[in-house]
This record gives structure tokens, C-alpha cells and sequence, in this order.
């Protein structure tokens, strides 16, 4: 550790008196930007024409420049830009606008703490444009990257507004810590996953909902060793860079307003049996187990009198709507933007709403030559009315599904059917409409995210840049079950007169980052730029609860009226990071680059042992297109080879796990403490070891570019809850065990298919493979996670030698002709079935996903179409355990899958013959496993532009008109109404599960944009 700093300290000495040496002569300065969107430009060459001296512009597009007195010209390149030659004069400051070439080669990508050209990256990052999603209602910016970026596999896990969104960039690294990838909002991590105390169902909601799509103005997804180490402790799962938008200089000030309204459906609705079919196929069932079906009140023209459309009836044609103004503008000298948003989205299912008000403001000021200073403020508010869903007995979507259509909603009066009434179905189906509008579920959240810098140049080219910020998260939900539900009237421990929650939490993060930075030429060929850094981040979590019942009538809905209030915790707690990094880049002759990058990270989550840690990258590229020997292809733009090695790591565990805890117990009517948990001074982060390959090819001046990475990353000391003898009075203790391998392959290639005659054909394609595998664990044994499930143990198994994610039950191999009753393989081979012969049947990671996306634009219009596709995924369809039950029981509806059951010798079916109160026919197997590909037409928009000669005249920039559709059309063989869906939302060890899950939705919207 001593040799690291002294690294530091000697090579902040080389880079003060190197620029010591060149202060000499007449200082000019300056900043580089686009022509073609006033953004800065990052690494362009500054050189005084005929000589050696010379800088290169940093990440905010400024240089300084010392030049000899007289006659001077600056001569200004840069791989992807048209070169170009300035005559200083008299001038002392110099602002250069360079004209980009057709190739992305120019693009400025934000690379952690800096910002680079994409000539320059030698690491493995992707970039996301807004074009590419400005016309897809997305709620929130992870759901924006689904199939948009190479690597990151983005699946929202049902159709319910602001709800969660499972991210993974190349595969799974853990077990049991997180593996959403970090979030950086303009310099800033900020909360992820999700905000709320109560789940509802398996679903969460998500933090990222709170913000404004809009106000986005970059992506970047940092996936190799080499971009991402410099985030170190918290970067093994990759890391997503959002960039918001900011004024421009020389940009007169402008305003944007835009409209959106449309309509929601779901994308598909289970097929299920009516009335009449359902009481057949249970009279049957019950026939087939040797009694009468009148005696169990299965009465022909009786029981099916009523034949009510439960999904039918708890869902809705929802309204979407959405509305934003913004402003921007600016000079040399100081430069805004502003920006305000409502969003409401009426969820399908009914009284289910997400609605959210944002304001987004950006300030940069040039004081002096030397001194620059900023802001950025995000505020938005939110409130989600929630239902119950997924696996809840008393969900709404869960138990439309399931409800016999024998019962109504409502009576005759028009009064929904309650608890205690004669026709009100009872255990396990309650009403469903009831269960969607009487309770009360909604989550307040607002958010402030702000951030204060000062940026200082020292002398030519070293600048420091110090920035506090804050990410603030307050949560408020209130809920509510009137006698009129199944908790509220049915539960028994309840007391059949209400149940109200409440509870408040608050999530804040500070941080205070500090930068130096230089920049500096030696002759013409050798630049290098290198940054050094102190961080410090502290998190403190808050969070209360009450809960009460026996409310004096329904009309009384808040805990101070409740009856007793017997149940309610508080807690705080805090942690932190202490953090020092830094960065070498070196380039020669813009042909051979390497990056050097290390941070090294202090965390209050391990033990004292091994509080600290080291993460180290290299990477090396060759610019082969550079060689003299390429110069007669001249149909190659660019050829850039690239390879990186380092070190991540992943602290995202709950707190204070290393500590030996205690706890509240309470012993014949005395409380006392008792030990909860076991110490562990040597736990500490998990480590992955990166290595890429990489190359980056351009075409034909640009308008053909292919980019290929593979990658192998191993995660070794695993954060996993290891046995230990129960001798002990513990099972597990937190240790480190383990590793994870991810290996794969990344395609991404853009074309421009056609550009002349005013027609342009652009085409976007992003392959990934990626093959997870446990490499190692305590031993062999299998370890069960999931549901638990009938004939075996669990629905999941974390085993050696398997991905994560894999699918355990019995092999199904068919129904018996002769008898109807299903067979399933004998593993063990000792004549039985028995939960020893689970194995492993499947399981949810996808062979291969990606996204293909065409845009063609002409006169005005432009037509966009996008595909997202998956292949090779399995899903557990364990909705079908309850729907194709083979007559288990006689409580749920049925699917139509169940007219193909076996009925007499001889039938060759997949189905098992119906039995009531037969278990073994309902097993858990790979009958329930079923093909997960998908190929979804995710959005097609169709705008136009009005001619500026129709409204120039009104002194408008721009208006805009335009129509989009978002999960038009989906190809699979999937069975269940959505492909995409997982019930256990975000869960590593059993995605890819179906169990009562709301389906994805389909949206059309209209929308308006002017500018002016």
C-alpha cells in the first residue's frame, strides 16, 4: 500500500512540474465542441502548427495553452472529426466548433469520473442514444436499455406500472449479494431496486420510476475490468452511467414542450374455462375418484347458473398520459436547463395508478478563465396505488385466475360481495374485484438528488474538481383493509374489523468526490492524460411501522382509530465508503493506447481484517487501421484491437453481517437478548476477474460498424450463508465460499443502408450470449431454493457444474395410454417416486437475446421498428400446477389445456386423466417447463416533422406529430399469456418462475413535440 501512494504523490509531482515548465509565453485557452449538437469534445489534439507543443482537450472539451509571441495557428484533429487549422491573432481565448465525420468515431462516452471519444476507449462500454427510445412510454431509464445494448439483459418482470425491472450486464456474479449492476446519475450512485418496506406479491416497485426519462441525454454501460474498475468494490455486476441534459454554449435559449396520451391493454389474457366446461371436467374428476358429483354440489344447471369472466371483470382499458416543458440555453460563459414533467399511468387491473411529478434543473458557470461551477437538482414525487398480485391467496390478478365462475362480484343491489356474506366464495378465492378497489395501498415517494462542483485549473491543464452531493429518498406508504376484504373480514387473527398499516423511510446517500486531473504532450506522439481521486460516501437508512385492527367501522381508516395496535418496529442504520483511484491513459500516434486503472476501497460492511481492498485493470489497443501497411483498404475507416485484465468486486450485502449480533427475545413473559448471529472477522467483498477481447471495426467512411467482445469472468469468495453443525445453536454463518464463472461473446453492428435522395436507412442489431456456472461451492450437495413443491423439495437448485437459475423437479416422461396417470422417471430406481428422484429439468438463462431496430427517414417522416428477442430460456409455468391440476382439487378454475386431459384407453395426451383429490398427477415435473423464447415487436413509431417553411413564420424551431405502439405482437411457444414474466422479481436463484404473474402490456400513444 505504501508504494501505491507513493505512485500517486511522485506522479502528481511529474505532472505540476511538467506544466511548471511550460507556463511560459503567451497563455491561450479555450473549449472544443460539436457543430452538430454543441457538446464537448474530449481528446482533440491542440497544436501549434509546425511544432510539438501541444495539449489535448479534457472531458469537458477545454484546453490551455502556452504558445510563443507573434504569428500562431492552432491546428486542431481528431480520429472521427474534419481537422481543422484557427489563426490565434490577438486572442487569448479560443472556442473551436470541429465537424464530425459520418462515423461514430467522435462520439463522447462518459467513462466513470472522465469523459472520452470513442476513437479513444479501450475498455468494453456500450451507449445508449435517447433517440433510440424518445418514442417508447418507458417509466423509468433501465427499462429503456431492453435490447438496446449488447450484454445487459433487461426484463420487466410483470405488466404493472413502476414496477421492477430485473437488469443483469454478462450474467449473474452471486448467489446471495446483489447482482443489479451500479447506477451513476450525473456523477451520483443512487438507490436502486426497490424503495418500499412490503412486498405485494413478488413483485417490487422501482426507484428508477422516479425519474424523467426525458431529461436523459446519455447512456453508458460499462460491462469490462478496464471501464469499470475504477468504481472497484461496487462494480463486479457493471456499471450504467445516465448523463443528464444541460445547456449548451452559443445556444440561444429554446423551449421544448411535449404531449403524450394513450391507451393500455394487456398484451395477452389467460385462456380459461367458462362455467359449463369447468363443472363438466369436475363432475368428471370427481366420477373418476368413485363418488357422486350431486352429492358434491357439481349440479348441472345449478352450480354453473352463474358464469362470471373474472379476469374480464378486474381488468380495464387503462389512459396514459404524460406532459414535459423544458428550456435551455447558454453562452461561453454560463449554460442551463430546465425542465418539468407529469406522468400518470392508470394501471390495467383496476384502482392500480402510478402517477409522478418531476422538475429537473442544471446551472454551469464560467466565473473565470480558472474557476467554473455548477449545480444539478432532480426533485420528483410520486404515488403508486398498488394491488395485491402475484402469489398472494387474496392477490387480484392471482385470484381472477383462479376464481370458480360459479360466484359474482356483485349482488343484486349492485353491492360487492364481503366476508360473511351467503354467496361470497370464501378460502381461497374471496372476491377479486373486491380485492382490487376496497383496500387502500398507496406509496408517497419523493426523491432529491443534487449535486454542487467547482472545477479549478491550476496552471495549464491540471484542474481539480471537488463535488458534494446528495441522493434523498423518502417513503411513505399508507394501507388499508376494510371488513370488506379477505384480511381485513376473513382472517380469524385479524378480528374480522379491519387491518391498517403505516410506515415511513428515508434512504439518503452522501458523497463528496475530489478530482485532479492533467493533461499533457511529450513531442508530438505521446499524450497521456491521468487523474487521481478522494471519495467519501456515507448512506444512512431510517424506517418505522405501525400496524393496527379492530377498527370501529370501515369508515374510520387510519391507525388512531384502530382498536389495538399491538405490532410496530424502528431502526437506523448506517454505512459507508472511503475511497481513493486513479487513471493513466497513453496515447501514441492515436495508434497504440493503454489505460491503467486502480481503486482501492475501504467499506463498513466487512470485518476490520478486511476492511480495505485493491482493484486493479490494464488494457492495450492497437489501432490497426492506422499502420501503413492497412493504407491501401481503403474501404476501412477504422480497425481498433482490444484486450483488458483486472479486478471488481461486489459489496452489495446487508449491513454489519461480519458482527456477532444480538437480539429482543422474550422468555416466560421477561424480555432479554439473545445472540442472532455468529461474527466473522474475515469476511469480506467478492472478487470477479475480468478479461475481454475486443475489436472495433468501421466501414465505408462509417456507414457499416461492427464491434465483437469476449469475455471470461470468474467470481471467487462468494457472500454466501455457509453450514456450519447445529451443535453450534446456529445453521449458517456469513462467510465467503464459492465461485461463479460467466463466459460469453457480444455482437454489435450498425449500418446506414441508404442515404441519398433525401432517404436515410439506418440498421441496428446487438447479439449476446453468455454461459453461467457455478464453478464451486462448500461441497457438492444440492441446495434448494424457490417454492417449496408438491413431490419434490424446491422449485430451484443452486448446484456445481449448473447455472443459476436452474429449474428441479421430477422428468415427466408422458401419460400412460392404459390408465391416464402420469409417468415420471425413477432416478434412483427403487420402484418409486419419491422427492429423491427430483433432478435437474431446466433452466431460465437464454442461450442467446438481443435487439434489432430499423429507421428510415424521409421528407419530414421517420419510421422506426424494434425487436426484442430471447432464446433458448425455459419458464416454469407453476401457474399450471394449480390451472392443469388433473383434479387435485375442485377450488380454481381451470385452463383450457385441460379439454386435451386424458378421458379413456388409449388416449395419447400430455395431460393427465382428471382425478379429484389425486396428487400424484399434479407432481411437480417438466411438464410444467415450457420453451421461453420470444421474439416481441417491442415498438413501432411513425412521426413527422413539419416543413420549417409552414412554421417558421409562427416562430417555431420544430413541431413534431407522432404515433407509437410498444408489445404489439410477440412470437412464442409459451403457453401463459407473457413470456417475459417472473414472479420472484429480481431473484438470481429462481428467476424465469410463472406463478399468477401479471402479463406484460400493450400501449399506443399519440404524442406532440415543439420547439421554440
Amino acid at each position: 500500500m505504501r508504494n501505491y501512494y507513493s505512485t500517486v504523490i511522485l506522479g502528481v509531482l511529474f505532472m505540476l512540474l511538467s506544466g511548471g515548465l511550460m507556463a511560459q509565453g503567451l497563455r491561450i485557452s479555450g473549449r472544443v465542441t460539436s457543430s452538430a449538437d454543441g457538446q464537448p469534445l474530449p481528446g482533440v489534439n491542440v497544436l501549434v502548427k509546425g511544432t510539438t507543443n501541444g495539449v489535448s482537450t479534457d472531458a469537458n472539451g477545454n484546453y490551455s495553452l502556452t504558445i510563443p509571441n507573434g504569428s500562431v495557428t492552432l491546428l486542431l484533429t481528431s480520429i472521427g472529426s474534419v481537422s481543422q487549422e484557427v489563426a490565434v491573432g490577438n486572442r487569448t481565448v479560443i472556442n473551436v466548433q470541429l465537424v464530425e465525420a459520418l462515423n461514430e468515431l467522435s462520439q463522447v462516452v462518459v467513462t466513470g469520473y472522465n469523459t472520452t471519444q470513442r476513437k479513444d476507449i479501450t475498455g468494453s462500454i456500450t451507449s445508449v442514444s435517447p433517440e433510440k427510445f424518445k418514442n417508447i412510454p418507458v417509466a423509468s431509464f433501465d427499462q429503456a436499455l431492453q435490447g438496446q445494448a449488447a450484454g445487459v439483459q433487461v426484463t420487466q418482470s410483470s405488466g404493472t406500472p413502476g414496477g421492477g425491472i430485473n437488469v443483469r450486464v454478462r450474467g449473474s456474479t452471486s448467489i446471495s449479494a446483489s447482482n443489479r449492476p451500479l447506477f451513476v446519475v450525473d456523477g451520483v450512485p443512487v438507490e436502486d431496486g426497490s424503495l418500499t418496506n412490503r412486498e405485494f406479491g413478488g413483485q417490487q416497485d422501482n426507484a428508477f420510476a422516479l425519474f424523467n426519462a426525458n431529461d436523459i441525454e446519455s447512456i453508458d454501460v460499462l460491462k469490462d475490468a478496464s471501464a469499470k474498475a475504477i468504481y472497484g468494490s461496487r462494480a463486479a455486476n457493471g456499471v450504467v452511467l445516465i448523463t443528464t441534459k444541460k445547456g449548451r454554449s452559443g445556444q440561444k435559449t429554446t423551449f421544448s414542450a411535449d404531449v403524450q396520451r394513450g391507451v393500455i391493454d394487456m398484451v395477452r389474457k389467460p385462456s380459461l374455462l367458462n362455467a359449463s366446461e369447468l363443472l363438466d371436467l369436475q363432475r368428471e374428476a370427481v366420477t373418476n375418484a368413485g363418488m357422486d358429483p350431486d352429492k358434491q354440489g357439481l349440479v348441472k344447471g345449478v352450480t354453473d347458473g352463474v358464469n362470471t369472466d373474472w379476469v374480464g371483470a378486474t381488468t380495464r382499458r387503462a389512459i396514459y398520459e404524460q406532459y414535459q416543458l423544458s428550456t435551455q440555453g447558454g453562452n461561453d460563459k454560463t449554460q442551463f436547463y430546465l425542465s418539468g414533467s407529469y406522468r400518470n399511468e392508470e394501471g390495467v387491473q383496476l384502482n392500480n395508478e402510478f402517477g409522478r411529478y418531476t422538475a429537473q434543473f442544471k446551472f454551469d458557470h464560467k466565473a473565470t478563465s480558472q474557476l467554473s461551477f455548477g449545480t444539478n437538482i432532480t426533485l420528483s414525487r410520486a404515488k403508486n396505488k398498488r394491488v395485491k398480485g402475484d402469489n398472494f391467496l387474496d392477490g387480484v390478478y392471482s385470484g381472477a385466475i383462479k376464481s370458480l365462475p360459479y360466484y359474482s362480484p356483485y349482488d343484486e343491489s349492485g353491492r360487492l360481495y364481503a366476508p360473511g356474506d351467503d354467496n361470497y366464495a370464501g378460502f381461497p378465492n374471496f372476491n377479486p374485484v373486491g380485492q382490487a378497489v376496497l383496500p387502500r395501498f398507496e406509496t408517497y415517494t419523493a426523491k432529491l438528488l443534487g449535486g454542487l462542483y467547482a472545477d479549478y485549473e491550476f496552471i495549464p491543464n491540471l484542474r481539480f474538481r471537488s463535488k458534494i452531493s446528495i441522493d434523498y429518498n423518502n417513503i411513505t406508504e399508507d394501507n388499508f383493509e376494510p371488513s370488506t376484504t379477505a384480511i381485513g373480514g376473513f382472517l380469524t387473527s385479524v378480528g374480522g374489523q379491519g387491518y391498517g398499516d403505516f410506515s415511513n423511510s428515508t434512504l439518503t446517500t452522501l458523497i463528496n468526490t475530489n478530482t485532479l486531473n492533467y493533461n499533457f504532450r511529450l513531442a508530438a506522439k505521446h499524450k497521456i492524460s491521468a487523474m487521481a481521486g478522494f471519495e467519501v460516501l456515507q448512506r444512512q437508512e431510517r424506517s418505522g411501522n405501525l400496524q393496527g385492527r379492530l377498527f370501529p367501522s370501515d369508515d374510520f381508516t387510519y391507525i388512531t382509530s384502530a382498536g389495538i395496535v399491538d405490532q410496530g418496529t424502528s431502526y437506523r442504520v448506517n454505512s459507508g465508503l472511503i475511497s481513493t483511484f486513479g487513471e493513466v491513459r497513453y496515447d501514441y500516434d492515436e495508434k497504440y493506447l493503454a489505460t491503467l486503472t486502480a481503486r482501492y476501497d475501504g467499506s463498513s460492511r466487512f470485518g476490520q481484517d478486511k476492511q480495505f481492498g485493491l482493484f486493479p485493470s490494464a488494457s492495450l489497443a492497437w489501432r490497426i487501421s492506422s499502420e501503413p501497411f492497412m493504407q491501401r483498404f481503403r474501404f476501412l475507416s477504422d480497425l481498433k484491437l482490444r484486450s483488458s485484465f483486472g479486478f471488481t468486486g461486489n459489496e452489495r450485502i446487508g449491513n454489519f453481517q461480519f458482527l456477532g449480533t444480538w437480539s429482543s427475545v422474550t422468555y416466560s413473559g421477561s424480555t432479554g437478548v439473545g445472540p442472532s448471529t455468529l461474527t466473522n472477522p474475515q469476511l469480506q467483498w467478492e472478487r470477479t476477474r475480468e478479461a475481454n477481447v475486443g475489436l472495433d471495426a468501421s466501414f465505408f467512411s462509417g456507414r457499416l460498424n461492427v464491434t465483437v467482445d469476449a469475455y471470461s469472468n470468474l467470481t471467487d469468495k462468494l457472500l454466501f450463508a455457509q453450514p456450519i453443525p447445529q451443535t453450534t445453536g446456529f445453521n449458517t454463518v456469513q462467510g465467503n465460499i464459492g465461485k461463479v464463472s460467466n463466459r460469453g461473446i457480444e455482437l454489435t453492428m450498425s449500418t446506414i443502408n441508404i442515404d441519398r435522395g433525401g432517404v436515410r436507412w439506418s440498421t441496428d442489431l446487438n447479439l449476446s450470449r453468455n454461459d453461467n456456472k457455478v464453478v464451486e461451492l462448500v461441497s457438492n450437495e444440492p441446495i434448494f431454493r424457490g417454492y417449496t413443491a408438491n413431490g419434490v423439495s424446491n422449485t430451484n437448485v443452486i448446484l456445481p457444474g449448473q447455472p443459476l437459475g436452474t429449474f428441479w423437479g421430477l422428468k415427466f416422461l408422458g401419460v400412460d395410454p392404459a390408465t391416464g396417470d402420469a409417468i415420471y422417471d425413477d432416478k434412483n430406481g427403487d420402484g418409486r417416486i419419491t422427492p429423491a428422484d427430483g433432478q435437474v429439468i431446466g433452466n431460465a438463462q437464454p442461450k442467446l437475446f438481443g435487439g434489432f431496430t430499423n429507421r428510415v427517414t424521409w421528407k419530414g417522416f421517420e419510421l422506426s421498428g424494434f425487436f426484442q428477442f430471447s432464446y433458448g430460456n425455459s419458464i416454469l409455468n407453476l401457474t399450471n400446477q394449480t390451472l392443469l391440476n388433473s383434479g387435485a382439487d375442485l377450488q380454481n378454475n381451470q385452463s383450457r389445456k385441460a379439454l386435451d386431459r386424458w378421458k379413456k384407453e388409449g388416449d395419447i395426451t400430455s395431460v393427465p386423466k382428471y382425478v379429484f383429490q389425486n396428487t400424484y398427477n399434479n407432481y411437480l415435473s417438466s411438464r410444467y417447463l415450457e420453451d421461453g423464447s420470444y421474439v416481441r415487436l417491442k415498438n413501432v413509431s411513425l412521426g413527422y416533422s413539419l416543413p420549417k417553411k409552414w412554421i417558421s413564420r409562427y416562430k417555431l424551431a420544430n413541431i413534431r406529430v407522432y404515433v407509437s405502439g410498444t408489445n404489439l405482437w410477440t412470437l412464442t411457444r409459451y403457453s401463459g399469456p407473457d413470456p417475459e414474466v417472473s414472479t420472484l422479481d429480481g431473484s438470481t436463484v429462481s428467476q424465469g418462475i410463472d406463478f399468477f404473474t401479471f402479463p406484460q402490456v400493450r400501449t399506443v400513444i399519440a404524442g406532440l413535440s415543439v420547439n421554440f
